[in-house]
């Protein structure tokens, strides 16, 4: 519709920004949208505009292609992307007319050039591999699910189990969901499911958190019972987690108490221009407070520090400090597991920076659970799920500049103290979004803020 994504931070204040100066300064301001290039004339203005200033127009279509959705896919990429589409269409058991509606009609928006492209590729795929079960009396996993709840929701297979238990409620994938209510359709049965629908981060893998959140709709009424007391964190990360992910209206509300009698220290975040700098300097006073025992350790005479990074090609080895026992592993391989202190480096804006701005691909959407309508859902669940590893402290790391808009929040929310890499205190910029960094001028050096254009605010130091 001509609007920058919600993704793109910042993105609309700096058009507007760039507006005003050409504005004040009265030079031309040459704008275009990927949306008037699509659906009207865009890129024939843009060549009457820049001609108009004397600019040559440069159309060169066999440049090196840029965009991701744009660039062919390898064969091992092509396939393994058929196969997780594949899953998404047996677990929700999507038909090919279910698709095709799809569409068409609620997902019009997918219905480019693109998508057909994929479809006509995947479906027969898609009968090849049925062809080949069937021949070798076989079932895939999907298959496995579906078949079982087609045989209990029609009645052709009963069991004497009065109780079923499921764990991970808020992983169970529609397949899953259907199964289960099968397991529980006669008279008699009872079901006790045990999740937590802020851990829910699996979405990618088949998981549709309205199996847990829409229980009553799926499986019928029975009481609910929140699990409030947590036996890891402390209060402060307790009190910072609960308020940041539940911020989120469709998920459940719930209180969070530590059964710690010491509420700890606060979140802290360190801005520093080397993510790797910050995180050896900081392990190395971990290490200095365990010998001087300042900071106490365990039996073993050591404490346990996790470095938790969004992506995987972001691990690096770091040195070994005495004292320390150090771990280095993605977010999503941390769920389930804890450590005395957790380190988060690169908490940054951007492509790669957290939260994630990289999408699934749309074609992807066609088969996948309708998405959230809240904002960065998943990664702020992503994010709750990297705070409640600690037991004692949680430490940030940003840069000065593309400030992730989480630190952003939990600053603007007083849930955070944020220091440089020297351990000297940050100011927070009034519009709440960014730190104010130095900067140097024409008329000597200031303090600016850090999302600037999108912000304009200074403070002269001379």
């Amino acid at each position: 519709d001509g609007k920058a994504p919600p993704e793109f931070y910042g993105y609309a204040k700096g058009m507007e920004w760039k507006r005003n100066v050409h504005a004040t300064h009265g030079t031309t301001l040459v704008e275009s949208t990927w949306a008037h290039v699509v659906f009207d004339d865009g890129l024939a203005k843009l060549e009457r505009d820049l001609k108009a200033h004397g600019i040559t127009f440069d159309w060169d279509p066999d440049r090196p292609i840029r965009n991701q959705w744009s660039r062919p896919m390898k064969h091992e990429d092509l396939a393994r992307f058929v196969r997780t589409f594949m899953t998404h269409v047996k677990s929700n058991s999507w038909t090919r007319q279910d698709l095709e509606d799809r569409l068409t009609k609620e997902l019009a928006h997918l219905a480019g050039y693109r998508s057909r492209l994929f479809m006509n590729v995947y479906w027969p795929i898609h009968e090849a591999w049925q062809k080949r079960l069937q021949a070798e009396v076989a079932v895939d996993f999907e298959d496995m699910l579906v078949q079982a709840a087609d045989h209990l929701e029609s009645g052709r297979a009963a069991f004497p189990y009065e109780l079923i238990m499921v764990d991970e409620f808020q992983d169970a994938s529609r397949a899953r969901g259907r199964f289960i209510r099968g397991l529980v359709k006669r008279p008699g049965r009872y079901l006790l499911a045990v999740g937590d629908d802020w851990q829910s981060i699996n979405r990618f893998a088949g998981a549709d958190l309205t199996v847990m959140t829409e229980f009553e709709e799926w499986f019928g009424p029975g009481p609910q019972l929140a699990l409030t007391t947590t036996f890891r964190c402390t209060q402060t990360i307790c009190d910072v987690a609960r308020k940041f992910v539940s911020k989120n209206p469709s998920q459940f509300n719930k209180p969070m108490r530590s059964i710690q009698s010491d509420p700890g220290p606060p979140v802290e975040v360190i801005r520093s221009a080397s993510s790797g700098t910050a995180v050896v300097d900081h392990l190395r006073k971990l290490s200095a407070g365990v010998a001087d025992g300042t900071v106490p350790a365990g039996p073993d005479g050591t404490v346990s520090v996790d470095i938790l990074v969004r992506y995987n090609f972001q691990r690096e080895e770091v040195p070994r400090f005495p004292h320390l026992r150090v771990e280095t592993r993605t977010i999503h391989k941390s769920k389930g597991l804890e450590a005395d202190y957790i380190v988060i480096p690169s908490m940054s804006a951007g492509t790669y920076g957290f939260p994630s701005t990289i999408t699934d691909d749309p074609v992807l959407g066609l088969a996948m659970p309708a998405p959230e309508t809240y904002e960065r859902a998943e990664e702020r669940r992503l994010f709750y799920v990297a705070l409640t590893r600690a037991r004692r402290q949680v430490t940030l790391i940003t840069p000065p500049e593309r400030i992730s808009p989480f630190v952003t929040e939990l600053l603007k929310d007083e849930q955070a103290t944020i220091v440089d890499g020297s351990g000297k205190p940050v100011r927070i910029c009034t519009c709440g979004q960014g730190t104010m960094v130095r900067r140097t001028g024409r008329f000597g050096a200031f303090l600016g803020c850090s999302t600037f254009p999108a912000c304009t605010k200074t403070i002269n130091l001379t």
